[in-house]
């Protein structure tokens, strides 16, 4: 065994033995800690309620009453029982409920029955304390969540309340703060301890007195945004749908800093002014992301809000190193490239293995993606965080990430990337023909012995795409006897036929517009595919497939051109009847 693979193993000991000793001590101090003991003083009053930017539905208080829970895609009656007691369908489902977001609806009806019903619901949270899945309610990101929830709308709960009421209202959130203070150490990584952060924060903020608690979160809020939040103001853990998350807690607690004439952290304010262009910078001509690293279905009210506080709205950045992606746009085209590493391992749960792959738009219609991930369930397509679920090279249907797949292994540590790419590199040539990307990783030289190179140009009026993709034996190495197969799988939207000499594919967009892709000296093939990431759910699409043997380390040359106006007549009339089009799984 070589020295490097010998210390690459010893690496990866070291961290899944540090990582379990982390997740260990996590789950012990939830279990020892007294759920919400009371310690310390409780606060006189609330003085301050923050804003809640998310989207809320009225016609969700309705359901609320009549005991229909519906999150994350599962839905419960508890038929006049209490659903803090009722079986939970997923975890998703528990971690809803007791994050209580749900409580924006009841807000939104805005009328008596539905502040009753909310103060209903949590009086029987605070009485059964978490109730029957105490353990999720413990959870510190579900614990952030809810106290969030309860000091955003605690108009709404303590509307027409008693003094009872209202002095156990404030001892729970005292006994929640203290607690997430407890485990925010032990928190996963990434958004939950962040949220964890925020929470305290606005907790600091709200209740009365508390300005030590203020100012010990503040400055752990700004420690962590300074890490999290890079400096071309992507996400550490370079997942774009990332950022509105965060922008919609960072932006209503600046805003109660200015009510409390409190200045906000320095941190704060820097990293609401680099996310906001990057929330551009990820997004196609229609609104929707681009689907990597678990991005997901796009919510469009949610952005929409975001960018609605967006002073500058200067132009997105072309060259994000620091997140480790690549932007292109001309004409109407837009390309938008994946050239970084995985996140680090901590960070990498819902990462994916998608090194050099790429999204291609133009307009408001998308034409190459990725295949992405649904809104729920995303457990049951683990295969979308493969390498060939996205649009790029896959060398014997292997990943360019190794997975932590065992169950004892995953139980122990997560779905975590183990060793990925380790020295990715891009670049940027621009001339008057356009702008070109190379780049080029590593995630195939420990297994095959290979870098894989790929080039992307974009003529400057956004109407062709040039790519060639090489494969390169890495010093020492021998070719393997493996084969490659390059991908690009097509939006549901994109009508797509094989020419007659089988090197290229006629691609229809529903505007009536028309691409050719072609393959230089190949065989372009059409396979199924599936669309995930649909704001109905997952889709049925195509995918075209170029394979060719890597003996020789070979190099693959394509391209795609916008057809003329008449040629594009032409050709779409062979394609196949709008009935035999994409359908719902």
């Amino acid at each position: 065994m070589s020295g490097g693979a010998l210390g690459e193993k010893t690496r990866l000991a070291r961290f899944v033995a540090a990582e379990g000793a982390r997740v260990a001590w996590r789950r012990f101090a939830a279990l020892t800690t007294a759920p919400f003991r009371a310690a310390g003083r409780t606060p006189d009053k609330l003085v301050i309620a923050p804003q809640d930017l998310r989207t809320s539905d009225p016609t969700r208080a309705g359901e609320i009453y009549a005991g229909l829970y519906v999150f994350a895609g599962k839905t419960v009656d508890v038929r006049g029982g209490s659903p803090f007691q009722s079986d939970a369908p997923s975890d998703g489902w528990a971690e809803a409920l007791h994050g209580f977001g749900w409580l924006r609806h009841l807000r939104a009806a805005d009328t008596t029955l539905a502040r009753a019903n909310a103060r209903a619901l949590v009086d029987e949270w605070i009485g059964l304390r978490g109730g029957r899945h105490a353990a999720v309610a413990r959870a510190p990101h579900v614990a952030a969540r809810r106290l969030i929830a309860w000091l955003c709308h605690s108009p709404l709960i303590l509307d027409g309340a008693d003094r009872a009421f209202y002095r156990r209202f404030l001892r729970s959130l005292a006994r929640q703060t203290r607690q997430l203070g407890r485990l925010r150490a032990v928190a996963d990584d990434g958004l939950p301890r962040l949220a964890a952060d925020c929470a305290l924060t606005y907790a600091g903020l709200c209740l009365a007195g508390e300005n030590r608690l203020l100012k010990t979160a503040a400055r752990q809020l700004a420690e962590e945004l300074d890490r999290q939040i890079l400096a071309d103001g992507g996400h550490v853990g370079r997942n774009p749908a990332a950022l509105v998350e965060i922008l919609l807690d960072l932006l209503p607690l600046r805003q109660a800093f200015a009510v409390r004439g409190v200045a906000p952290p320095q941190a704060l304010l820097n990293a609401i002014d680099r996310a906001m262009p990057m929330l551009r910078f990820f997004r196609h001509g229609d609104g929707d992301f681009v689907q990597f690293n678990g991005a997901g279905p796009a919510q469009g009210d949610l952005i929409a809000t975001v960018l609605a506080y967006d002073d500058a709205r200067g132009a997105p950045l072309e060259d994000a190193p620091h997140s480790g992606y690549q932007r292109v746009a001309a004409g109407e085209a837009l390309l938008v490239a994946d050239v970084g590493a995985p996140p680090p391992p901590p960070l990498s749960a819902t990462a994916h293995a998608g090194a050099l792959a790429f999204e291609f738009s133009s307009g408001t219609e998308q034409i190459i993606v990725n295949c992405g991930v649904p809104r729920h369930g995303r457990e049951r397509w683990d295969a979308s965080r493969a390498t060939a679920a996205h649009s790029t090279a896959v060398i014997d249907d292997t990943s360019s990430c190794r997975f932590a797949r065992s169950p004892l292994l995953r139980r122990l540590i997560g779905p975590l990337i183990l060793a990925g790419p380790r020295a990715p590199t891009s670049r940027r040539e621009r001339d008057d023909g356009g702008v070109r990307l190379v780049a080029s990783h590593d995630g195939y030289r420990a297994r095959f012995g290979l870098w894989h190179d790929r080039s992307l140009r974009l003529s400057a009026d956004g109407d062709r795409l040039d790519g060639e993709d090489a494969f390169r034996t890495a010093e020492g190495a021998k070719t393997p006897e493996a084969k490659v197969a390059l991908r690009f799988h097509l939006h549901p939207s994109v009508r797509a036929s094989v020419t007659q000499d089988g090197q290229g594919v006629v691609l229809a967009l529903a505007s009536g517009a028309g691409w050719l892709f072609a393959a230089v000296d190949a065989t372009a093939e059409l396979e199924e595919s599936v669309h995930l990431s649909g704001a109905h759910g997952p889709r049925r699409t195509e995918q075209i497939v170029i394979r060719a043997p890597l003996r020789g380390a070979p190099k693959i040359a394509w391209s795609l051109r916008r057809l003329e106006t008449g040629a594009g007549a032409s050709r779409r009339a062979r394609l196949p009847s709008s009935g035999d089009g994409p359908t719902l799984l």
